[in-house]
């Protein structure tokens, strides 16, 4: 009892040092004294909520309780500051843009970078974009090389955290600094504010229950200078607090084998029936993990039976030992899950676990099919929340309307300093742009970010359509990346324009259901794509169907005649052939999946399905798994 005592106590000691370092990152003027009673405060409001919290909990220690309750409450905190502070730049835009970009100039003016382009001596937002042209990668590929190299102040003031890997969506994978000004204001103004709009949206996510976290183990390796090359994420099990949120124990985290791992994520998220929200970066994963599941359900539930880990499983011996002594038998949470998955997968989730809250997932973009399918079906009555929208390049913004079915963001005043490059300028050489106080409802524009690790007026490839204002700030809404077009003869049909087709002409299909998609050029595939005018081949993995009629394919074409009028003139005049749709066997797209990150050392987390396969492996890959 003494030594329960003593590991509670430390415990909260460590949580007081957590909410004291938050404290101190938000400027707080809070004096030593009143720090002590937010934090016996907190302590007080947990200990009397307890008992509730623990019947919904699992084996939860009073230690682990207070901590996290704590823990919740210090970002809560932390969020609804953020918050206010957000809403009073949102009534000074202009004034607030301006200010985070001299704080950038500021900030890099001693670098190699800020004297070649005098930073030092630029005063307003004109003078900068006069002087500093608008830029892509290529502007900073040496420079980046230099910084990996080991050469300190290139780019950046200080030393980058991590050199970050981009998804490639759009083509090759790029190398970006991250610094620790983008993690801070990614925790912040994104973490912290989007917790306070969930808590306020979804009250019983303030709770105790645990969230069901999918995410895998990111590769690093390192550069020259041992500065660590890889995804612009790190592991929950780098922090003991954060693991205290999650289903997963820690050395699951830590198993490098994507399918393995996402094993264990379910099995230790079975075992727990209060389980309260699930969550991953894009809704993608969560997806793929209810087909896992649907697949391989009868060896998990005998795993939770018997209390063993499935033998099958490439394991390092000391991981296997430490998962081991985590589990044990639990026969009657075996039977209640056998009896729900005999009953099938049609609202699975809130059966498995009748607590949960939430799915915490970015579903727009490419993720929004998964989104919507896991909605109709496993996930079925569970409200989303899409929180951020948000790239290797940092936090751009934040989603303060979780209970609207539209994914509209509100850009983040002071996270980067916004321009918008206007959709039909995206061919100019040096296009102009206007600013986030100019940008117009209604209209699509690229943004053009500055960011707090040495980017300026840099192309990040999103285009973006400003769908209202939350007083003078924007509301976007993504739309597609700039190397996501269709484009065989001018025509640039955009991945939105596409889709929007494409779910018109599925909902045609009796008894289709789509379930991920891919399009390539003829031209990628050369020979193997037949015919003599460029077209589009469409490869379609469905539910429900095995096989479409001449007729039902030719709807798709003539669906994206009736949304584009420069396709529609082209098939007219025959300088582009018919649209040829072949479907693929089940779980072809997540085999491709597999086949993109192993080739470009993309990590599962960040991994966005390309939607334009500019790839001929990958094109013909598909070709190779058409059923019809």
């Amino acid at each position: 009892m003494a030594a329960e005592l003593r590991r509670n106590a430390l415990r909260l000691s460590c949580v007081a040092a957590l909410l004291a370092v938050t404290v101190a990152a938000v400027k707080s003027s809070v004096e030593g004294a009143s720090l002590v009673c937010v934090l016996s405060l907190g302590a007080m409001i947990y200990l009397g909520t307890g008992l509730r919290w623990t019947l919904k909990g699992q084996s939860r220690s009073l230690g682990d309780l207070v901590a996290l309750r704590v823990a919740r409450k210090a970002v809560a905190w932390v969020g609804r500051r953020q918050r206010v502070r957000l809403e009073a730049d949102t009534r000074d835009v202009r004034r607030a843009q301006e200010e985070t970009l001299l704080k950038r100039l500021r900030r890099g003016a001693d670098t190699w970078y800020g004297k070649q382009h005098q930073f030092s001596s630029i005063q307003d937002c004109e003078t900068f974009r006069q002087r500093h042209p608008v830029t892509g990668y290529d502007h900073y590929s040496e420079l980046v090389e230099r910084v990996a190299a080991g050469e300190e102040r290139v780019l950046t003031a200080d030393k980058p955290l991590v050199l970050a890997m981009t998804s490639g969506t759009s083509g090759t994978s790029n190398m970006l600094l991250s610094t620790k000004d983008t993690s801070t204001e990614f925790f912040m103004q994104g973490v912290a504010v989007c917790l306070d709009v969930m808590q306020r949206a979804f009250p019983a996510t303030a709770g105790a229950q645990r969230t069901a976290k999918f995410f895998y183990m990111p590769a690093f390796r390192q550069s020259a200078a041992g500065v660590p090359i890889g995804p612009n994420s790190s592991s929950p099990a780098a922090s003991r607090h954060l693991l205290r949120l999650y289903t997963t124990p820690a050395p699951a985290f830590r198993v490098p084998g994507e399918r393995d791992a996402l094993y264990l994520h379910l099995l230790f998220a079975l075992k727990d029936a209060s389980v309260g929200t699930l969550e991953s970066n894009f809704a993608s994963t969560i997806f793929y993990a209810f087909r896992t599941l649907q697949e391989r359900w009868v060896e998990l539930v005998d795993d939770v039976e018997s209390g063993r880990i499935a033998a099958g499983l490439d394991l390092q011996p000391e991981v296997r030992s430490a998962l081991e002594k985590l589990t044990g038998p639990d026969p009657g949470r075996g039977a209640e899950l056998r009896a729900q998955f005999l009953r099938g997968f049609e609202g699975i989730a809130l059966r498995l676990w009748p607590h949960l809250n939430l799915v915490l997932t970015v579903d727009s973009g490419s993720n929004q099919i998964y989104g919507e399918r896991l909605r109709r079906h496993c996930c079925k009555g569970v409200p989303f929340y899409s929180p951020f929208y948000a790239a290797t390049e940092g936090l751009i913004g934040v989603n303060l309307w979780p209970l609207d079915d539209r994914r509209r963001y509100l850009l983040c005043p002071r996270s980067m300093f916004c321009e918008f490059l206007p959709e039909g300028s995206l061919e100019a050489e040096q296009p102009n742009t206007v600013l986030m106080h100019q940008a117009q409802q209604g209209h699509s524009y690229e943004l053009v970010l500055t960011n707090a690790a040495g980017l300026y007026r840099y192309r990040i490839g999103d285009v973006v359509k400003v769908v209202g204002f939350h007083n003078q700030c924007p509301l976007v809404e993504f739309q597609y990346r700039r190397g996501q077009m269709l484009n065989v003869r001018g025509e640039k049909v955009s991945e939105a324009a596409f889709l929007a087709a494409l779910k018109r002409t599925v909902d045609q299909w009796p008894a289709a259901r789509l379930v991920d998609y891919g399009c390539a050029e003829s031209g990628i595939l050369g020979e193997e794509s037949g015919g003599a005018q460029p077209h589009y081949h469409v490869f379609l993995e469905l539910s429900g169907v095995r096989n479409l009629t001449e007729e039902q394919r030719d709807k798709l074409d003539h669906s994206l005649q009736e949304d584009s009028a420069v396709y529609r003139s082209f098939r007219f005049k025959g300088s582009i052939g018919p649209m040829r749709v072949q479907l693929v066997k089940e779980g072809t797209f997540q085999e491709l999946k597999g086949l993109m990150t192993a080739s470009s050392g993309t990590s599962p987390n960040t991994f966005k399905m390309h939607r334009v396969i500019r790839r001929k492996d990958c094109a013909s890959f598909l070709l190779g798994k058409t059923i019809s």
